[in-house]
């Protein structure tokens, strides 16, 4: 490791506190415990939400567990995924645990590159459940200006001039899913618009406090070339012997995901997203993570799969309950041929 990301990585432990220590720096053991395991290696970080996402991955005879480092209220699993060195973390639901939970691993260890999974709603009426879709990019899509009432889309946005706000993105015009309207011949909501905003980056490559708006995150191009090479790989389709989709699902590489924090189950939302962003996946936590990721000038890849049309929709489109556990499994499956695909072709 560098003489900076040494000196990086003491000013976190100084400053990310703990609540044993009166000073607010890490335990000397746990600082040791970094060190050491930063001298094994470079990894790749795995960062997954939750615990029934990461429970097929801990079970896998793919996966051989090495060590645990706990901190920060995180558990840094230490492994192999096909002898490649790894890093397991599990974040936590939605935005703010991503970022978190991904800032602390690209900060404290040797992390070459981040694979992030789990399952996802679909707004995508051409993929199926079961299916493990992989987008090229992903996007932020929580982050709103909400236009006051009375106001036009021609109409600037409040603080639009300074550069902070824009019109580029959107709108969602409230009053256009407005239903049960008859005898009148126009009508309006008081909730009006609302315009979707690039977020605010700070590269590590760039100069400290001078932002960059970006929207459209892409993943690393290498991870998304090797991404394509599984395409035929073949997934599971049952839940069990009684419960199984009438189709075997697939591996689909896809143009967009987004990510919010919100839990997307109302069909018109989904159609709007769709129409408007061409997204696939619909989660609470890759757009964080690619975010994260991309300031931090680290290789990352997301790869979801579908548990859900989001809203529902159609015969297929069972409840997210009845099949979380088989796309869970299967995103499981596609991150461990990700992974032997990254140690053969890299």
């Amino acid at each position: 490791m560098g003489v900076a990301r040494w000196l990086a990585l003491y000013v976190m432990v100084i400053v990310a506190g703990n609540a044993q220590d009166a000073d607010g720096a890490l335990p000397a053991a746990t600082f040791k415990a970094v060190a050491e395991a930063n001298a094994n290696g470079p990894y790749t970080g795995i960062v997954i939400p939750n615990l029934y996402e990461m429970g097929p991955l801990l079970s896998s005879s793919s996966y051989n567990a090495t060590g645990i480092i706990d901190f920060a209220g995180r558990r840094f699993r230490f492994g192999t995924v096909e002898d490649r060195k790894v890093i397991l973390v599990m974040t936590g639901r939605s935005v703010i645990n991503a970022a978190i939970t991904t800032q602390l691993l690209l900060s404290f260890f040797d992390v070459e590159g981040v694979v992030h999974y789990g399952i996802a709603g679909n707004a995508n009426p051409a993929l199926g459940i079961g299916d493990v879709a992989i987008p090229e990019y992903w996007a932020h899509t929580g982050l709103w200006h909400w236009q006051r009432y009375g106001h036009d889309p021609e109409d600037e946005l409040a603080l639009e001039s300074n550069g902070d706000y824009t019109r580029e993105i959107g709108p969602l015009k409230f009053a256009n899913y407005t239903i049960n309207v008859t005898g009148c011949p126009s009508f309006d909501n008081l909730l009006n618009s609302i315009w979707y905003q690039p977020e605010e980056v700070f590269p590590v490559t760039g100069t400290p406090e001078e932002r960059q708006h970006d929207f459209w995150v892409p993943v690393d191009s290498t991870y998304f070339a090797l991404a394509k090479k599984l395409e035929d790989l073949k997934l599971e389709s049952c839940v069990n012997t009684t419960t199984c989709l009438y189709y075997t699902p697939e591996v689909i590489t896809v143009e967009r995901g987004v990510s919010a924090g919100i839990f997307v189950d109302n069909a018109a939302y989904r159609s709007f997203i769709y129409g408007t962003f061409n997204a696939s996946p619909v989660d609470m936590e890759s757009a964080s993570v690619a975010l994260i990721c991309y300031q931090q000038n680290t290789p990352f890849i997301a790869i979801r799969a579908l548990s859900d049309l989001a809203g529902g929709g159609s015969a297929k489109s069972n409840e997210a309950g009845t099949f979380r556990d088989l796309a869970a499994g299967n995103a499981v499956a596609v991150v461990v041929e990700f992974i032997k695909q990254l140690s053969s072709g890299m």
